[in-house]
């Protein structure tokens, strides 16, 4: 059964992670999320869930306003063309809807099925903010711990510039 947001946070806990979430009205895309910028701090975040036709699956971690460069991003994972993966893979793999996409998600991918590709802009930040597995929350903490999280998902983040 995939982890809901209580099991994530006690994850977090576990890890020694500190984080605070913050409850909003639900938020489906990066425009509507906008509003948020100016009362949560930190990197707010888009993550992608890509696909390639031969089954190889990535998400990108990006901050909200990059411009993602999906070839480039494809290239260096040595994946084919790549495009949105559908709603049916996503909540097989991640266990989340589409407009919940979060690298938090990671905690439902237990077999390390898919490759997980931080933007490197994002360390820049000393927090970012990502959804707590739904899109009704905000949960931010800082960068490196994000990193700590993916990696104890059984994850190793390629961190590259995706734009």
């Amino acid at each position: 059964m995939a982890a809901n947001r209580r099991k994530f946070l006690a994850r977090l806990e576990e890890l020694g992670i500190a984080s605070v979430t913050v409850e909003h009205e639900p938020v489906f895309t990066v425009e509507q999320s906008r509003s948020l910028r100016e009362t949560i701090p930190g990197a707010h975040t888009k993550n992608l869930f890509l696909t390639d036709r031969d089954g190889r699956v990535a998400l990108v971690v990006a901050k909200d306003d990059t411009r993602v460069d999906i070839k480039s991003v494809a290239s260096r994972l040595g994946f084919g063309r790549l495009s949105f993966g559908s709603p049916e893979l996503l909540g097989t793999m991640l266990g989340v809807t589409p407009g919940s996409v979060t690298p938090f998600a990671l905690i439902n991918d237990a077999h390390a099925r898919l490759r997980v590709v931080v933007d490197e802009a994002l360390l820049a930040f000393a927090e970012v903010n990502c959804h707590p597995l739904e899109n009704t929350a905000t949960t931010r903490l800082a960068t490196e711990d994000l990193l700590r999280f993916i990696r104890a998902c059984g994850h190793e983040p390629l961190v590259i510039p995706v734009s």
